[in-house]
């Protein structure tokens, strides 16, 4: 028991009315654009008095939409590779800002010795937020350039951030 529409599949039978008035399609034809959708649904069910309304146009279509509409900027949406990329990239900013806990801690006992506490506390906050500032930075100041310019800032920051205190005296030991 074959069907000649596509759409039967997806519905039950009775589940709309409107759907039994329009002729089937025939296999292989390409559907109509929502405009003559728009158009053939309000000639064939009219306006609830009855009678044909005025023509359904690609202007008239989303008219009144345009203030509850959400604003829809032109970009693209990231593909799988770039968003891959950024988890990755991210989970390196993460693994940064454990080793500069990590190895700033390590040094606050060499630290004390040279400096004040005022002055060490501050320069350890930031650098153990570094990498989530580079990424934030990185993600909103290159948003509406190329894709490789974001992505290269973003492997800039992997680059000039890494924990130096915890690969050195880690690999030394303390």
């Amino acid at each position: 028991m074959t069907s000649d529409s596509d759409d039967d599949a997806l519905s039950w039978d009775g589940d709309d009315a409107r759907a039994s008035k329009r002729p089937p399609r025939e296999r292989g034809s390409h559907r109509p654009s929502p405009e003559a959708d728009a158009v053939r649904e309000q000639s064939i069910i009219g306006s609830p008095t009855g009678s044909v309304g005025p023509p359904v146009t690609a202007e008239t279509v989303g008219a009144d939409d345009d203030e509850t509409a959400p604003l829809d900027d032109d970009r693209p949406a990231l593909g799988t590779g770039m968003l891959l990329t950024l988890g990755v990239v991210g989970g390196i900013y993460l693994l940064y800002s454990v080793g500069w806990v990590v190895g700033g801690l390590r040094l606050k006992p060499l630290a004390n010795f040279f400096v004040a506490d005022a002055m060490f506390l501050p320069w350890f906050v930031l650098a153990v937020a570094a990498p989530a500032l580079w990424f934030l930075a990185g993600w909103v100041l290159t948003r509406g350039k190329a894709t490789w310019i974001r992505l290269s800032v973003l492997l800039l920051g992997v680059v000039l951030l890494v924990p130096w205190p915890f690969v050195t005296v880690g690999a030394i030991g303390s």
